[in-house]
């Protein structure tokens, strides 16, 4: 009789230890089942370096091209501009130039790399001239990008300076800079860039 027990007795243990089993992984299951999904999670480096590139790539997509503008007139002295106007100025601005557009806006140039030589060179005033000119938002002044004059015949040509040496342009009054030599004022024919688009004035003429 209790050699039967003792031959019963593993049988029944290792029942015990299934259903055990069985239970234990139900319960896993069941607690897999409820609960939510871990989210993510971000490093504040990463996040903020995500947040800063789609700030970035946003504002590249409202600023606008740059656009070109083709300004026409004539360069003159502001002092000369404002007396025609019966505006009286001091001495502080006698060496600034403008230009003044067929429709009477005034326009002052900045003497950057480019818009210098029309401070310099008297001969690219009191002439009509179209400047194709870049302008900043909130900024009444042209950056001029190319100066354009005409001849006796009305032909456009586009204006610079010119080292008959070393055969290379140069945008203001000043020895070549590469041999040092003096340069010349040159005169080309060419029409406007067609990217450029005419300015369109505020003061009707």
């Amino acid at each position: 009789m209790l050699h039967s027990i003792n031959r019963r007795m593993p049988h029944r243990s290792s029942l015990v230890l299934t259903m055990c089993l069985m239970l234990v992984f139900a319960l896993a299951e069941m607690q897999f089942a409820e609960s939510p999904p871990k989210a993510e999670v971000v490093p504040l480096e990463k996040e903020f370096a995500g947040k800063k590139s789609e700030g970035k790539d946003s504002a590249e997509k409202e600023k606008p091209d740059d656009e070109r503008e083709v300004f026409s007139g004539q360069v003159v002295m502001l002092q000369a501009a404002l007396k025609k106007r019966g505006i009286k100025s001091g001495e502080e601005i006698k060496d600034q130039v403008v230009l003044v557009t067929k429709s009477g806006e005034l326009w002052p140039i900045v003497p950057d790399w480019r818009g210098r030589a029309l401070y310099q060179d008297e001969r690219l005033r009191n002439r009509p001239v179209d400047l194709v000119c870049k302008r900043t938002p909130g900024v009444p002044w042209l950056q001029v990008l190319s100066i354009y004059s005409f001849d006796k015949k009305g032909t456009r040509q586009i204006t610079d300076y010119w080292c008959d040496i070393c055969s290379i342009p140069m945008y203001e009054i000043k020895p070549c800079d590469c041999c040092q030599a003096e340069i010349r004022l040159r005169f080309r024919d060419q029409d406007l860039p067609p990217e450029a688009h005419l300015h369109e004035p505020a003061v009707q003429p």
